[in-house]
C-alpha cells in the first residue's frame, strides 16, 4: 500500500491539470467565437439601420427600464427603440450569451397596411440560423392591395433557396405567418445572411413607401388586431415569449411588449 499510494497522489495533480487545461481551451475557444460574431452582428445590425434610415426618418425613443434586460444575472438583453415616420414602430434586440449572440428585429407598422416583419438572427460559435417573418396583422388579406403587398414579398423570399432549410414547431400564430424564411448556414455564409437581414429590409420599406397612409378608422382597426397578437403571444406563448415570461413574469412581459417590443402603447 504504501507503494502505490505516493503515486496516486502523484497522478491526481496531473488529472486536474489536464481538466483544467481543457476548461481554459473551450473557454478560449468560445471568447474567440463570440468576438467575431458580436462584430458580424454589429455590422449587420448597422447596415440594417443604414437601409431603413435610406428609406424613411428614423427617431430613437427612449426605451426607458428596457433599455436592458437581465435574466439569470448573467445574461442582458440591449434593446433599442425606434420611431419609423409614417410607418410605425422599430425595436431592435441583441444579446450575447457567450456561446450564441442573437439580434431581434422587429418593425411593427401603424400608418401602413403592411404585415408585422420579425427577424432573428442567430450565431452559435461556427453556425447560423435566420428567421425572417412576415405576419398577416391587417383587417383584409384579400384585398387587391394587400396581395400586390404580399407578392412583393414573396419575391423576396424566393431569392434565398440556396441557403438550408430549418424546421420550425408548429405555434398558433402559425396561420398569421404566410410568408417566412427559416434558414441556416456557417460563418462562411455570413455575408449571404448579412444580405438577406438587409434585402428584408429593403423590400419591406419599399412596399411600405409604395403605399398610402390609412385612413383613421383603418388605423384603429389595424391596431386592434396588432394588440391582440400581443396579447395573444402572451397568453398563448412563443418560443422567446416563454423565456421573457419565465424570468420576468407574466404582467412585466406584457408591459414590455405594450411599450417598446411591439410599441402598441403609444399608438392608443
Amino acid at each position: 500500500m504504501s507503494d502505490t499510494t505516493p503515486k496516486k497522489k502523484r497522478i491526481l495533480p496531473k488529472i486536474l491539470l489536464v481538466i483544467l487545461l481543457i476548461i481554459c481551451c473551450l473557454a478560449g475557444f468560445i471568447f474567440f467565437n463570440a468576438s467575431k460574431n458580436m462584430k458580424q452582428m454589429k455590422k449587420t445590425v448597422d447596415s440594417g439601420m443604414e437601409v431603413i434610415s435610406s428609406y424613411a426618418d428614423v427617431k430613437p425613443v427612449d426605451a426607458g427600464e428596457y433599455s436592458q434586460i437581465k435574466m439569470k444575472g448573467i445574461m442582458k438583453f440591449n434593446v433599442s427603440q425606434y420611431d419609423v415616420e409614417n410607418l410605425g414602430n422599430l425595436s431592435v434586440m441583441t444579446v450575447n450569451m457567450g456561446f450564441m449572440q442573437m439580434v431581434s428585429y422587429v418593425i411593427t407598422p401603424f400608418d401602413k397596411n403592411m404585415p408585422l416583419l420579425s427577424m432573428d438572427f442567430m450565431y452559435i460559435l461556427g453556425n447560423r440560423k435566420a428567421y425572417a417573418e412576415f405576419y398577416d396583422l391587417v383587417s383584409d388579406k384579400d384585398s387587391e392591395e394587400y396581395k400586390a403587398v404580399l407578392e412583393k414579398i414573396k419575391a423576396f423570399e424566393n431569392k434565398y433557396s440556396d441557403l438550408a432549410d430549418l424546421e420550425t414547431s408548429p405555434a398558433w400564430y402559425d396561420d398569421l405567418m404566410t410568408t417566412a424564411l427559416h434558414k441556416s448556414g456557417k460563418a462562411s455564409d455570413d455575408s449571404r445572411i448579412d444580405e438577406m437581414f438587409n434585402d428584408a429590409i429593403r423590400c419591406y420599406m419599399e412596399t411600405a413607401n409604395s403605399l398610402e397612409t390609412m385612413s383613421d378608422g383603418e388605423k384603429t382597426e389595424k391596431l386592434e388586431i396588432t394588440q391582440k397578437y400581443c396579447d395573444g403571444l402572451v397568453e398563448k406563448g412563443g418560443v422567446s415569449t416563454d423565456v421573457f415570461k419565465k424570468e420576468l413574469g407574466e404582467e412585466t412581459t406584457k408591459d414590455f411588449f405594450n411599450k417598446v417590443f411591439f410599441g402598441t402603447a403609444a399608438y392608443k
